[in-house]
């Protein structure tokens, strides 16, 4: 089981409230979001409930202040963690929607999708082993989407709900990840 704890003030303080397991709502238990720390696990944290708005990934650690785990503001509504995967990891990328286009087969991690792979972006993919995190802009910078196995026609169905939204780069979620 994971565990990660929020706080809705900077450094630790202020009310807290501890989750061991996805919540679609967490609007209930704090008003903001400021610090958070990860005891155990990988989790996904969302600005908006259900899983939507910006993603942050965040791996077992200490992050006092949500300007340090890349927040756009203090503001997160859901949280999932991410179950640990410790088969091959496998996906498919398209240029294209709808699976269209170029394609390539990916099994590792990827800091330049238009540099490695001649494509100037990903706008559909089917992810067919392990869980990966796709970044906005090269060397995994920029906004972030988590990626379970699945098929993704669109980057609405990737939960960026923003059809300009594009890929350039990506990373495989494993317990030896260096983010």
């Amino acid at each position: 089981m994971g565990k990660i704890i929020f706080y809705e003030d900077r450094n630790f303080q202020g009310h807290s409230y501890e989750c061991g397991g996805e919540c679609s709502d967490l609007h209930a238990h704090f008003r903001r979001c400021n610090s958070i720390k990860v005891e155990s696990g990988n989790w996904m944290v969302y600005e908006r409930p259900s899983y939507m708005g910006y993603q942050y990934f965040l791996k077992e650690g200490e992050f006092s202040d949500y300007q340090r785990w890349m927040g756009f503001n203090d503001c997160v509504r859901s949280c999932r963690m991410i179950p640990q995967h410790m088969g091959q990891f496998r996906m498919r990328i398209y240029e294209k929607e709808n699976f269209g286009g170029q394609m390539h087969e990916v099994m590792e991690d990827c800091d330049s999708i238009q540099e490695r792979y001649h494509m100037p972006e990903m706008q559909s993919c089917n992810v067919m082993d392990g869980h990966w995190v796709m970044y906005e802009q090269p060397q995994f910078r920029g906004m972030q989407t988590y990626l379970r196995p699945g098929e993704y026609r669109n980057t609405r169905e990737m939960g960026m709900g923003n059809d300009e939204m594009r890929f350039q780069s990506m990373r495989r979620i494993s317990s030896d990840a260096a983010f």
